[in-house]
């Protein structure tokens, strides 16, 4: 059963300014030590910054969450095959736990001057609301 769906789309050059305007300070706060040194290893690192921005966006909008909620709980990793999936941790872990997500989908693109990620959460049957 379908849980949420979220989906976000970032300017990359925005994105660009704010990191070249605040440095470290902005991406530690955003981002994964992982995540940062990822990025900065590819060509383009603000394509990938742009797009994990826009992942972290559309995973608060697929939970629905009213609470705040740390961009450094939400993860982008890449599989071998150089599929994104999401890790969460902290608070994330304890509700997905307890809203008994079993899966989330995620999927990134990017086109000239935009960024975009849609996040799929899945959860279990027995989760489901009656």
């Amino acid at each position: 059963m379908i849980y949420g769906v979220g989906i976000d789309i970032v300017k990359i050059e925005r994105l660009k300014r704010v990191v070249e305007k605040w440095g470290r300070r902005f991406l530690e706060r955003v981002f994964t030590e992982g995540e940062i040194s990822y990025c900065y290893e590819k060509k383009e690192p603000y394509l990938s910054l742009a797009v994990r921005f826009a992942a972290k966006e559309a995973l608060i909008k697929a939970i629905g969450s009213v609470d705040p909620v740390s961009l450094t709980d939400i993860e982008v990793m890449n599989v071998e095959t150089g599929k994104p999936l999401l890790k969460v941790k902290g608070r994330l872990e304890d509700f997905f736990k307890e809203k008994l997500i079993k899966r989330v989908h995620l999927s990134l693109s990017h086109e000239q001057e935009y960024g975009v990620a849609c996040v799929v959460l899945e959860q279990s049957d027995a989760g489901r609301e009656r």
